[in-house]
């Protein structure tokens, strides 16, 4: 069996005598592993490293097989990015959370576009790419079947003045109705809820990350990868976050 096409290299593991596994995102297949000789061969320079797009082949006996990649270099985002510690977190943790999010060998064209989209945004050097971040993670919650319900107030059905998301349900409950449950529920920053909204402060953007992490946390990480807590690159994003906050 074999098919062809461009691909978002995820990450990669060592694999015997110079060669590895490759995790890359496509648009048609899916997150897909497979070998590639010689990929950390000093000849192979700067073409296996994550966040690259490649123009890869795939070939194996059968479909259910790891199977051997053959790779071209298309672009290399990280070499642009090298010199702004935050936007490289970014790219990194973006990449850990698809790697850990999606399975394997199933089409996801909408969270592949989106990955993208994000890493075009981080190397134009959009100043806005934290909430592009943010609404990227809240889309890959509702392509994954775990989308929030952000259109109205939970409790009065009012659509107006948003404030908050029941931890529970994943809806949205206004700040007049919030009352004493207030402590309980999830900040919810109105940037998430206007596409075209001015570029948050890193306090809103850290409160919009808390709450696709806690959703993240509770139905896809845990699930995929069997114990609590999300990918380590993206705890450092958070980190780096903090930071710029205080």
């Amino acid at each position: 069996m074999e098919w062809s096409e461009d691909a978002i290299l995820l990450s990669v593991r060592p694999h015997g005598e110079g060669a590895a596994v490759l995790s890359l995102m496509t648009r048609e297949h899916g997150r897909h592993h497979g070998l590639a000789k010689g990929a950390t061969s000093r000849s192979a320079g700067g073409r296996y490293q994550p966040g690259n797009r490649l123009q890869v082949t795939w070939r194996g006996r059968l479909s259910e097989q790891l199977g051997q990649f053959t790779c071209e270099l298309v672009e290399c985002p990280m070499a642009s990015l090298l010199d702004d510690a935050l936007r490289l977190a970014g790219l990194t943790a973006a990449l850990a959370v698809t790697e850990t999010a999606l399975p394997e060998r199933e089409a996801h064209p909408a969270a592949h576009d989106g990955l993208e989209a994000l890493i075009r945004r981080l190397v134009a050097g959009d100043a806005a790419w934290l909430a592009h971040y943010a609404r990227w993670e809240l889309a890959l919650l509702a392509e994954l079947g775990y989308g929030l319900d952000l259109g109205n107030c939970a409790v009065t059905g009012e659509r107006d003045g948003l404030a908050f998301v029941s931890p529970r349900t994943g809806r949205a409950v206004s700040a007049e109705a919030a009352g004493l449950w207030r402590e309980r529920l999830l900040p919810l920053p109105g940037f998430l809820l206007e596409p075209e909204a001015a570029t948050p402060d890193p306090g809103e953007v850290a409160d919009a990350l808390a709450l696709t992490g806690f959703f993240l946390e509770r139905h896809v990480f845990s699930i995929r990868t069997g114990r609590p807590g999300a990918p380590a690159a993206r705890g450092r994003l958070l980190q780096r976050l903090s930071r710029r906050r205080a």
